[in-house]
């Protein structure tokens, strides 16, 4: 044999030898890659979104904050700038660079180190695709990586990669993919990007955190710049489409990003989802879900609105009367620690709060409002708009409702049989209360203005919101303590509501939510709607997890609503509530209750027309800091439900309803002075009752 044929022989063994131990290595390595099916199901995380019943997104949910978006959404000229800075040869290979891997291996083999990268766009696809392809620098993470690239190449149009590579990318601040970032940089979606905005975004993908735009302007600024550069000399641009957008400031940057809408409301479905996750199959941080709501966006601006006036009007008063009570100021306020200068400036609204003292400082705030026919939840605010917490007082504040429990009383007399006209001794009475501590002490509770009188008739009682009137009730068995616990029970109140004579005046702890829907329950002729938040749930691709339904129930008569109603319109029209009248300006059929507790802690309203029921409570966090006096429901409470409802039903033009009689309703006439059957020489007037109920005497 000839040493020709020595050679030949040889050279071909390692040939053979070599591409044997490179077939291996590709097996081995291959292993822990991604394999042909999960390429073709490509599946990243992406944010859940809330949205209201208005279409308008209120709030997201992410682990890491992506948002899926198709490339016919995202300018030519974003996709351009990311081709012309990361890959410009991106159309032309088939996942590796063959001129970048000889430039890469010139540099790093003179510099005896690895200073010179070659990844293309569908390599640091695959490092943000796959964990497994790995991230440190190495030339065993560049063979996986050129491994999957291949195969994403093999699988994938370039289109589709270069969509999949700016959903994924990450843009810094917790932001990945095109849509997301721009949200977060400029508020608005990716489709309005313009050039400079785009060349900003590609500029921050070598290093996110040392380009970025808050913290480091004037080197993002510079990025940017070679971006266009770029963008121009591979004639992407043309040179007056540069130096416009060259001259371009960063005034478009958002230093923070935008807070959600509706922060009560969102938190609140996203404790809902939690509880159903695992029984629905779903990840409401990863899974891209839509999350379709019953609020509405409008409302819950105009609720925010209401709530935020009123509290800044409470907050004043009381602040006048800390200020003029030192030792009370000086006790609440730790005036040992803290300048009263500096607290002062605070309570006015000129700067923040300290936080130890804003459970004693500060007037908080509940409002809901929700459709009274489904049980949606229309708007939520679950504290001061201004000093927003993660305490949603709206769905976890048990607090005393005062007066606004006394419909349930009244609504007990009603079902009884009793008549609007009945009459009680409006003299004062004698209360047995238990102490903390087990004692019991007598109570002699009095009406609001300390009055007393003689007969009064149940709406009459109502009007003013007697005390004695509703205390008789309980006591001389019109209304028993158990029955009131039980119909409170029925019409969704599900607090300890304790079966003693006080009920009479809303002692036992309700949450605001629960009192609405109760009074749902009156403007919707006696049907209980159940509150519920969510109307849908889609994954990602639009299809219908799960669909949420109204939960109704009758809880009363329609005759009782409608006399409840009645009288409780009498409240509005010519009682305690009816400054929203002639103050607010709010003139629609209409019916609701104050509410204050004693030592002026906790000032409610609760109301509702045929379309809306809405209710809000003010006070302190801390229940022994009162108001103060006068602050009662009329008005520490009336005035955010005023504006809220005149504003709402405007806004949504909503037609003017009346609330429908039942045919078993009739209206009588009777004597105006003994609420009896009329005798020839008695005054008339007119009042309604449940037929058989009407006076026969």
């Amino acid at each position: 044999m000839t040493n020709y044929k020595k050679i030949i022989i040889y050279t071909s063994s390692l040939v053979f030898l070599g591409l044997i131990l490179v077939f291996t290595s590709i097996l081995v390595l291959s292993k822990n890659l991604p394999s042909i099916e999960q390429l073709e199901n490509y599946d990243p995380d992406l944010v859940t979104r809330i949205y209201s019943s208005d279409g308008k997104v209120l709030n997201e949910l992410f682990v890491q904050k992506r948002v899926f978006i198709e490339l016919d959404q995202i300018p030519d000229h974003m996709q351009k700038a990311v081709i012309a800075s990361e890959d410009r040869k991106f159309y032309d290979h088939w996942g590796l660079s063959l001129r970048s891997v000889a430039r890469a291996v010139m540099i790093n083999t003179l510099s005896l180190s690895y200073r010179q990268g070659f990844s293309t766009l569908t390599q640091q696809l695959a490092r943000n695709l796959y964990k497994s392809v790995g991230f440190e620098d190495s030339i065993l993470r560049k063979v996986k990586e050129v491994i999957t690239a291949i195969q994403i190449e093999r699988t994938y149009t370039k289109d589709e990669i270069i969509e999949m590579y700016l959903n994924t990318v990450h843009f810094g601040h917790g932001t990945y993919g095109v849509e997301a970032a721009t949200k977060r940089f400029f508020g608005k979606e990716s489709k309005l990007l313009s050039i400079d905005e785009s060349a900003l975004l590609v500029g921050l993908l070598p290093a996110p955190a040392s380009y970025s735009p808050i913290h480091h302007p004037d080197r993002a600024i510079r990025r940017r710049n070679t971006v266009l550069r770029l963008l121009r000399d591979q004639k992407y641009i043309n040179k007056y489409e540069y130096q416009e957008a060259r001259a371009k400031s960063l005034e478009a940057v958002q230093e923070t990003p935008k807070r959600g809408s509706a922060p009560y409301f969102t938190e609140y479905v996203r404790r809902l989802l939690e509880k159903e996750d695992t029984e629905l199959n779903i990840n409401i941080y990863r899974d891209g879900l839509k999350i379709h709501t019953t609020l509405d966006s409008r409302l819950q601006v105009i609720a925010e609105d209401a709530v935020l006036k009123t509290v800044k009007d409470d907050q004043d008063r009381l602040n006048k009367r800390l200020f003029s009570n030192r030792e009370e100021f000086e006790n609440l306020a730790y005036l040992t620690i803290y300048s009263e200068d500096s607290l002062k400036m605070m309570l006015a609204g000129d700067a923040k709060l300290y936080k130890d003292l804003r459970d004693k400082l500060l007037v908080q705030c509940a409002f809901v409002a929700i459709d009274p026919n489904t049980g949606g939840i229309l708007a939520m605010v679950g504290g001061r708009p201004d000093y927003h917490d993660q305490y949603n007082r709206a769905v976890q504040a048990k607090r005393q409702p005062g007066s606004v429990f006394k419909p349930f009383v009244y609504t007990t007399a009603i079902n009884n049989g009793y008549p609007v006209t009945e009459q009680l001794l409006n003299q004062p009475v004698v209360l047995n209360i238990q102490n903390m501590d087990g004692t019991w002490v007598k109570w002699k509770p009095q009406n609001y203005d300390g009055s007393t009188g003689g007969l009064t008739t149940f709406r009459e009682g109502l009007r003013k919101s007697m005390n004695l009137i509703s205390v008789r009730m309980v006591q001389q068995d019109i209304a028993p303590a158990e029955q009131v616990k039980q119909t409170a029970i029925r019409m969704g109140i599900n607090t300890d509501i304790r079966a003693v004579d006080a009920i009479a005046l809303g002692t036992s702890e309700v949450y605001p939510l629960e009192m609405v829907a109760a009074y749902s329950a009156l403007s919707n002729k006696g049907v209980y709607s159940k509150p519920f938040a969510i109307t849908r749930i889609e994954d990602r691709y639009g299809n219908i997890i799960k669909d949420y339904y109204p939960d109704r129930k009758e809880v009363l008569s329609e005759e009782t609503a409608f006399l409840m109603t009645s009288m409780m319109q009498t409240v509005m029209d010519r009682g305690t509530g009816g400054s929203a009248r002639w103050k607010y300006k709010f003139n629609r059929p209409a019916a609701g209750k104050t509410g204050t507790t004693q030592g002026w802690s906790d000032a409610w309203f609760v109301g509702f027309t045929p379309q809306i029921a809405a209710g809000c409570w003010f006070g302190v966090d801390d229940f022994q800091v009162p108001l103060g006096p006068g602050q009662d429901g009329s008005k520490a409470a009336l005035p955010a439900w005023a504006r809220f409802m005149k504003n709402a039903h405007d806004t949504l033009n909503m037609p003017i309803e009346k609330f429908e009689k039942p045919n078993l309703i009739k209206r009588k006439e009777i004597c105006a002075v003994t609420k009896k059957k009329p005798l020839p020489a008695c005054p008339i007037e007119k009042e309604i009752y449940k037929v058989g109920t009407e006076p026969t005497q």
